[in-house]
């Protein structure tokens, strides 16, 4: 199926990469535990995310909602948007248009 989209890709995935960043504990999603995310620098935690959100992006083809850490990503591909929820708020809306 995949996720259709209009806007460029880089766009896309740096807005993700800063919505996925956000979500509480994202990066269990690796399987990583909070003692390895607090010794990564910047640079490396930014990778993981921008990781991440590619990840997510492609997952979202397949199944349309993924769960993230203490968070929840879904593809509406009515709106053409990604929602980023986090708890029962949505905390990041990103255009794919």
């Amino acid at each position: 199926m995949g996720v259709r989209h209009a806007r460029e890709y880089a766009d896309i995935l740096k807005d993700l990469t800063d919505a996925v960043g956000e979500i509480e504990e994202s990066y269990t999603f690796f399987e990583m535990d909070p003692e390895e995310w607090e010794a990564l620098g910047a640079d490396d935690r930014r990778e993981v995310m921008e990781a991440l959100a590619d990840d997510v992006f492609f997952g979202l083809g397949e199944n349309p909602a993924i769960e993230v850490g203490q968070g929840h990503i879904a593809y509406n591909s009515k709106f053409h948007i990604i929602e980023v929820s986090q708890g029962d708020k949505v905390i990041h809306i990103i255009r794919l248009i």
